[in-house]
């Protein structure tokens, strides 16, 4: 059994493979995301409220990747993921006839039990399938896709949305993801370093329980909930800032704001890149730095400052999660796809509880409030990561 090297085909078709994997997953997920404002109008909502479609997906979501991780040492990590893929697809494409809030939020939610695949399992398969020496790289290949394709769903979601409907921005993201799905199933290396085990809940138990005593591997797998739960804030409720006076924007320019994703694409691999040669506690800490930096400087009340902080958080946060993502896949010696799973059950927890709860510093503090409680909880990522280093490297 050999590692898929760089610049072999295998590592293209690989590389190829992971980057749609993580478009399709993401434009899927967070599709909703820039239609909260027409959410919370035309069903008559709150924004808290409103935020249910993104939350109620991820928070689904965090609890399949347990499964969908003991799932795949029974029948393979490319056939959950594969699995993952269409279904999700097929379930977009449904979600655009909701005939009310309800639906809406019922099928997001099975939603994020179908997308469970791709981020469960992504991270063990570069870790287990690529040579140790390029798995920064290769993670931050896999990111970029994510950000990328959460670019492009909401940009394209805004587009369709102001010369259609929201319902034709859902269908189309979710047919051009089915195409994508069937591409990724056929050019995706099948796994040769995973065994497949029994499906044994006792087992799978066992599997989780030797991470969670990792005190050290716990403190980085925490720091997901951190990093996700202010980003997804940030992206939940900038687009009531920005559809308010003085700015007013359309949904159209609010997608386009998304453009700024292009520079999380590029910090995912760069930051992963110099976490490899520099160390990652010290890469992922300023990237932590630049994260809180960019959330500040959103405060300032003008929009062409608003896009370069959104810029800096953006890049700042998906340097975060590359590193983290890598740092984790190197220090589980076993079980990787469990160790995996239970970092991105935080991050996914984040999202839905952290994400929700920006609702009511909205509410009640506007931005400042939710710039606040953003701050605050990337601050408490600082002692984790100095922990973990003491402990790990």
């Amino acid at each position: 059994m050999t590692y898929i090297q760089k610049g072999s085909a295998e590592y293209i078709k690989a590389s190829l493979a992971l980057f749609f994997g993580g478009f399709v997953t993401f434009a899927i997920l967070y599709t909703t995301q820039p239609l909260l404002p027409i959410f919370s109008k035309e069903f008559h909502v709150s924004a808290a409220s409103a935020s249910l479609t993104v939350s109620a997906s991820t928070r689904t979501l965090a609890v399949m990747m347990l499964i969908a991780a003991s799932l795949s040492d029974r029948i393979g990590k490319k056939n959950v993921m594969m699995m993952s893929m269409l279904l999700t697809s097929i379930l977009a494409m449904a979600m655009a006839f909701s005939p009310n809030f309800l639906s809406l939020v019922l099928a997001r939610t099975f939603l994020g039990m179908t997308a469970a695949g791709i981020p469960s399992l992504a991270m063990a398969y570069v870790a287990e399938e690529f040579h140790p020496a390029g798995i920064g790289k290769v993670m931050g290949l896999y990111i970029s896709g994510t950000s990328i394709g959460g670019m492009a769903g909401r940009i394209v979601t805004g587009v369709l949305t102001d010369l259609f409907s929201w319902r034709t921005a859902l269908f189309s993201i979710g047919a051009i993801s089915l195409l994508l799905s069937m591409i990724f199933a056929f050019i995706l290396p099948t796994p040769r370093h995973s065994i497949k085990k029994p499906l044994n809940g006792k087992t799978a138990l066992q599997a989780y329980a030797v991470h969670l005593r990792n005190k050290p591997l716990m403190a980085l797998i925490a720091l997901g909930f951190l990093f996700m739960g202010g980003f997804v804030t940030l992206y939940n409720y900038i687009g009531f800032l920005l559809s308010e006076p003085p700015y007013s924007f359309s949904q159209s320019v609010l997608g386009f704001l998304f453009i700024v994703y292009i520079f999380g694409s590029f910090s995912s691999v760069y930051m992963g890149r110099k976490a490899d040669l520099h160390g990652h506690a010290l890469v992922l800490s300023i990237s932590v730095a630049l994260t809180v930096l960019g959330a500040v400087v959103t405060l300032v009340p003008s929009i062409v400052v608003n896009i370069i902080g959104l810029s800096l958080f953006t890049f700042g946060f998906f340097g975060c999660h590359s590193i983290a993502s890598a740092w984790i896949g190197e220090r589980a010696n076993v079980n990787k796809a469990q160790a995996s799973s239970l970092y991105l059950l935080f991050y996914y927890l984040g999202s839905s509880l952290a994400g929700t709860a920006g609702g009511y510093f909205w509410t009640h503090f506007h931005w400042l409030g939710v710039i606040t409680f953003i701050v605050a909880l990337l601050l408490l990522s600082f002692p984790l990561i100095g922990y973990a280093q003491k402990q790990l490297e």
